[in-house]
Formats: C-alpha cells, structure tokens, sequence
C-alpha cells in the first residue's frame, strides 16, 4: 500500500473511528469515505497505529450451543439490556430485543425507560401485528416473567406477562441460566458495540430518534448476522 492511502485510512480512522474494531471501521470506511480495504488490512494498519491491540483468546468454560429450533418463530428469546446506549448524550436505557431462535433474525425491538410489564406487553403487540403469534418465548427469570417473592407459595401463582400469553397460547419458558439464552445475550453484545457507534456518528441524541434509528438499523443487522 502507498504511504499516501495509509495516511489517508489511518486520518479517517482517528478523526471518525477511534474507538471501532477493524471489521467495522472497513464497513464503515467502504460506506462513508468510499475507500475500499479488507477488514485484515485495516486490523494490521490499526496495530501498527497503536489505535488497536489484538485480542488473546481467554479459556472459556464449555457451555454446549443447544440446537437451534427448524422453524422460524417456534422459540424467540426476549431480554432487555441496560446500558449507555447514547453514551454520554442521554441517560441510560433499556433495549428489549426480541430475537428467532431458529435464524437469529432481531424481529423486534425498543428503547425504554425501564424494562417493565407494559414496556414488553407494547412491543409484543407491535411484533404480533407485524409476525403472529410464536409458539413459546423463551425468558430469563425477571419479576416481569416469573414470580420470585419468597412468601408466595402457591405453585400456580403467575405474573402478569405469562397470563397475557396463556390466554394467547405462546407458551413462556424460563431459562435456567444467562448462557441458556445465549443467542439474545450475544446480539445484545454486538448491538452495545455496533449500535451505539452506529448512533454516534448518525448524531442521534435521544430515545425518540433512536427508536426511529431502530428500524432502518435492524434490517441493515439481519443481514449481517441472521441465517
């Protein structure tokens, strides 16, 4: 590469990328300067720049990927995830996501203040509206989703969330552990990477407009990430 396209690559990145990882400071430099360079070359540029460090894989307990579903809405799995969505622009939010277990397609999210009962109960009319109804949406053990308090001890007690889907026959389960839901759990990583990068450099500085984000951002998600 001639010093001059290196300069050039690595100015863009320090103006507008600082903080991406290679492979989306490429899509990016491809998107909005029209400079065209792998992924790898621009891994290696950022090294040698000192802009970027590479990663050494840590051991991992081995928790077995459970087997996807065959069909298209049989199981999504749900959650919301608290973060800084807008950095420092905004306070934090919650994103509920809700993700195909069977293609990892993101079929419906929003930005909320808080992850509550009417927060989910309005984005799952929004994602039936869109959809039908899947046949079990797979949670985490949240008060929204299951009774926790210690002093109940009927075993037919119930929260709000799982008799709204009883009476629309989606069975609830709940998952046994964070690794159990791990296809929401890995979107909700990437999205805290992508997403908010993705906002900053829209110039988005409130829910309202990040929502409107939202829809045009998930198709561009689904693409890269669904099978």
């Amino acid at each position: 590469m001639k010093e001059e396209k290196r300069k050039k690559i690595l100015g863009k990145i320090r103006k507008n990328y600082p903080d991406f990882g290679p492979t989306l400071a490429s899509e990016k430099l491809w998107e909005r300067d029209g400079i065209k360079v792998s992924k790898e070359t621009v891994r290696q540029l950022m090294i040698q720049a000192g802009l970027h460090q590479a990663k050494i894989q840590p051991e991992e307990e081995n928790h077995p990927m459970r087997e996807r579903r065959k069909h298209r809405g049989e199981l999504v799995q749900i959650d919301g995830s608290y973060h800084a969505w807008l950095e420092d622009r905004a306070e934090k939010a919650c994103l509920l996501v809700f993700i195909d277990d069977a293609t990892s397609e993101i079929l419906a999210a929003k930005f909320v203040a808080h992850e509550t009962y009417f927060a989910y109960a309005g984005l799952c009319k929004h994602y039936f509206q869109q959809y039908g109804l899947p046949e079990a949406f797979y949670t985490d053990r949240f008060s929204v989703f299951e009774v926790n308090h210690k002093n109940v001890t009927g075993t037919d007690a119930e929260t709000q969330f799982k008799r709204t889907m009883n009476e629309l026959g989606i069975e609830t389960i709940p998952a046994s552990s964070p690794e159990a839901k791990g296809r929401v759990e890995r979107a909700n990583q990437t999205l805290q990477d992508r997403l908010v990068k993705e906002m900053r450099l829209e110039g988005i500085n409130d829910y309202e407009q990040a929502n409107l984000f939202l829809s045009k951002y998930l198709s561009i998600h689904n693409q890269k990430f669904a099978v």
